[in-house]
């Protein structure tokens, strides 16, 4: 899979707006993989990746005609995983740069299978360009770094330089489901989200069909309470 070399600007579809990018959103985590897991993680991207750059996607070229949630940050992906397997119907981008991670969702998609799921081996700001305006029904952020002093703030992916960008790929009617641990964090995405007048909605209860976390369950061991924000693009 091909890299683009990276710059400090990440265009959007609009070309009068663009997202800043003056740090990565998130914390680079390295673990050594062996050589045959990597020959299968080469081998799986090529039959189930889409790259970080290139033209825009038709998700019908990819999906046929279901819906498409893009899935931020999946971490390990467990929970990429499972929602894919309880709701076939639906089909998930994946996209993260932790390559273990990658790996794991990849590794489903091949085995269990799971044809309603495909990864991104990069960064969400790059990737963008390749959605089209209006063409996801959902987008998930669970549990986002949380770069959590306030020098490392400007960081973070859900800020409200960030979010137009992201409600621009909704469509009408499309939901934007975040959730994290850190108090300051939620405020944050409270704010990021009432300023764009396209969305609406708020706290929630946890739903249901969000499996927990293994970030989560360590908040939750050391005392932190998850709090879940849904948004529905209503303009």
């Amino acid at each position: 899979m091909t890299r683009p070399d990276h710059d400090d600007r990440v265009p959007t579809a609009r070309a009068d707006r663009v997202v800043p990018r003056p740090n990565t959103t998130f914390k680079p985590r390295r673990r050594a993989m062996s050589a045959a897991r990597r020959r299968d993680l080469d081998t799986w991207l090529g039959r189930w990746g889409l790259d970080e750059a290139g033209p825009p996607l038709d998700w019908t070229d990819v999906f046929g005609d279901r819906p498409v949630v893009l899935d931020i940050g999946f971490g390990h992906g467990e929970t990429t995983i499972e929602m894919a397997r309880a709701d076939p119907g639906t089909a998930i981008v994946g996209i993260d740069v932790h390559t273990p991670g990658v790996a794991t969702v990849l590794d489903a998609i091949e085995h269990v299978p799971l044809p309603n799921v495909r990864v991104v081996h990069g960064d969400v700001l790059r990737f963008l360009v390749r959605v089209a305006h209006e063409s996801l029904a959902g987008i998930r952020i669970y549990f986002p770094d949380p770069w959590p002093k306030p020098r490392q703030h400007p960081r973070r992916l859900v800020r409200e330089d960030v979010v137009p960008a992201l409600v621009d790929r909704l469509s009408i009617g499309g939901e934007l489901h975040l959730a994290t641990d850190i108090a300051g964090y939620a405020d944050t995405m409270r704010r990021a989200c009432a300023a764009d007048d396209r969305l609406e909605g708020g706290v929630i209860e946890r739903p249901p069909a969000r499996p927990l976390t293994r970030f989560e369950r360590r908040g939750l061991d050391e005392g932190r309470h998850p709090v879940d924000l849904r948004y529905t693009r209503i303009a």
